[in-house]
């Protein structure tokens, strides 16, 4: 007699604490030498290995990552690699994206989140295989903020509806639209992660779309990891940074895709 597939996650059930922890000091030390909340792996890892569902991974990964970003901030500041006034703009956008993606996040299915997932992972991958100039802080211009605070609304959005902090949006932006050097940028892009964090985390507990038991575990797990990551990252070059995290970027992604497709075969709906 077959059993029916459980369509959503009960966070009654106990989450095996070893591997939500591994989770977490993986993705600590991403966030630490990448400047990302840590998400990119965190979602997949629940999901992947912790068995989690979907929607409840995305919520429970954005809390996660509160901890996580807080320890990479400090090391960041600690190296004065955090440009406060253009963290200020974006983190303006951020709240307001927050709340609408918290919002679609009850509203698409969970094939829908897995594939726009994977496919932002595989964007982010090429456009860290491609140079970008580097300059130094220079003074803000009107078109600059109102652009800031549109990536913000985007980045917001990001971290509502998929889990993550929004750094694979916003420190190639910073790059690209400000010329801010890598270690700025990602040290930026953890202070808005913070707030961007705290609102999306709000708005799904409201909603149950988050474990935070497990969410407790991967953050606190992750922030000795977030440590390590940054003092790493303020010593390495940004092309062998770039390349090593991209090659993650697109395992994690390949590994995504192939799990929908097993789920499709096997006529789990999500």
């Amino acid at each position: 007699m077959s059993q029916t597939q459980p369509s959503s996650f009960q966070p009654s059930q106990p989450t095996p604490f070893l591997t939500v922890a591994l989770v977490g000091i993986a993705a600590g030390f991403l966030s630490g030498m990448f400047g990302v909340g840590g998400g990119i792996l965190i979602v997949p890892g629940l999901v992947l290995i912790a068995k989690m569902d979907q929607r409840i991974a995305h919520g429970t990964s954005l809390a996660a990552v509160l901890p996580i970003s807080a320890a990479s901030l400090v090391t960041y500041w600690s190296h004065d690699h955090v440009d406060w006034r253009v963290g200020l703009c974006l983190a303006t956008g951020a709240l307001v994206g927050a709340v609408l993606g918290t919002k679609l996040l009850n509203i698409l299915p969970h094939r829908v989140l897995a594939i726009a997932f994977a496919g932002i992972l595989v964007v982010t991958a090429v456009r860290l295989f491609l140079p970008i100039e580097s300059g130094t802080r220079g003074v803000l211009t009107i078109g600059n903020i109102v652009a800031l605070i549109a990536i913000g609304v985007a980045t917001g959005i990001l971290a509502g509806l998929l889990g993550v902090g929004g750094g694979i949006i916003m420190v190639p932006a910073m790059m690209m639209l400000l010329h801010l050097p890598a270690a700025i940028a990602k040290g930026t892009s953890v202070l808005v992660i913070i707030p961007t964090s705290i609102m999306g985390t709000y708005r799904n507990r409201t909603k149950k779309n988050v474990d935070l038991r497990a969410a407790a575990t991967v953050g606190l797990s992750g922030i000795p990891s977030a440590i390590v990551g940054g003092w790493i990252s303020a010593r390495m070059s940004d092309t062998v940074s770039n390349v090593l995290f991209a090659s993650l970027l697109v395992v994690v992604a390949i590994r995504l895709v192939l799990q929908i497709r097993s789920d499709d075969k096997a006529g789990i709906v999500h």
